[in-house]
């Protein structure tokens, strides 16, 4: 097999133009769009992303990689509208952030492999920044709420640690309650929650929970606080509690399909040694102790 093999190359997914149905700020630089595309809400799986462009325009030229925030049935229960959020910082964003209801657009997906749903009694979602957006669907999946094509209610219990610089940054919590999720807020100001780190919010969470229940963790945000989420799990394995982490790398995509290699991240092989890996075809959802940080 060739050493470029990948599990989730692009070749089943789903090309579609549409109009966005939404299109709203949320939060602080921060908005959520809406579009129609059935055949792609109904193939998803929590942590999959897709591929979105401006349809009628050529720059930006290419594509951005948005991670899928929630799936919508339509009146007839039929998975109908995906939501994707987005922080307006670049020249995609802040022309998407512009454009109205109406404006066409270009989409491809789903993309990469998605969450496992390994069964735990606590499922612990850590993020910062903009990684909320792949925690919501795996939540609910995690309670049994929302059902894809796979097994679901895999998790007794579910919560999420927030943070962000400041409480203005905060996005979809209110869905996160919704949901039935604990919903630990961390600020770096001390505007919103306690003012605290995630990975020390992490740690003094997993210090409360009984030492005998099986503990996934799933983190996605800046490279930093993942790493440092990592450590606070492997050193809670090396103790010998049974606890899990998977992480959500957001290394930069152009494609999405794995032609380009500008997304790779460096993972640990079977042998010991590493090996550059394309997020948006091998992942980018890869076991935490196998990230190269």
């Amino acid at each position: 097999m060739s050493s470029l093999h990948a599990d989730y190359y692009a070749n089943q997914l789903v090309q579609h133009q549409t109009e966005l149905v939404e299109n709203e700020a949320i939060a602080e630089s921060t908005y959520r769009l809406r579009v129609a595309c059935p055949s792609i809400a109904q193939r998803c799986v929590p942590g999959q992303f897709m591929m979105i462009r401006l349809a009628d325009v050529n720059a930006p030229l290419i594509g951005r990689a948005f991670a899928i925030w929630d799936v919508i049935a339509d009146s007839e229960g039929t998975p109908t509208y995906i939501d994707l959020i987005y922080l307006k910082k670049g020249s995609f964003t802040t022309a998407c952030a512009e454009s109205p209801v109406g404006t066409r657009v270009s989409l491809w997906g789903p993309l990469g492999n998605g969450f496992s749903n390994q069964n735990c009694d606590r499922l612990i979602m850590a993020v910062g920044g903009i990684g909320q957006t792949p925690m919501l669907l795996l939540g609910r999946e995690a309670l049994g709420q929302q059902s894809f094509d796979r097994e679901s209610g895999w998790a007794k219990h579910a919560e999420v640690i927030y943070g962000a610089r400041r409480q203005s940054l905060h996005a979809g919590v209110d869905q996160f309650r919704s949901a039935g999720f604990d919903v630990h807020l961390c600020t770096d100001d001390g505007s919103a929650g306690t003012r605290a780190l995630v990975p020390d919010v992490l740690a003094e969470r997993l210090k409360e929970t009984d030492a005998r229940e099986r503990v996934r963790v799933v983190t996605c945000g800046p490279e930093i606080m993942m790493e440092k989420v990592a450590e606070v799990c492997a050193a809670l394995r090396l103790e010998g509690r049974d606890v899990h982490c998977q992480v959500s790398m957001e290394t930069p995509m152009a494609c999405g399909i794995g032609i380009c290699f500008s997304c790779v991240a460096k993972v640990k092989q079977d042998d010991g040694e590493w090996d550059y890996k394309r997020t948006c075809v091998e992942g980018p959802i890869f076991d935490a102790e196998k990230i190269v940080w």
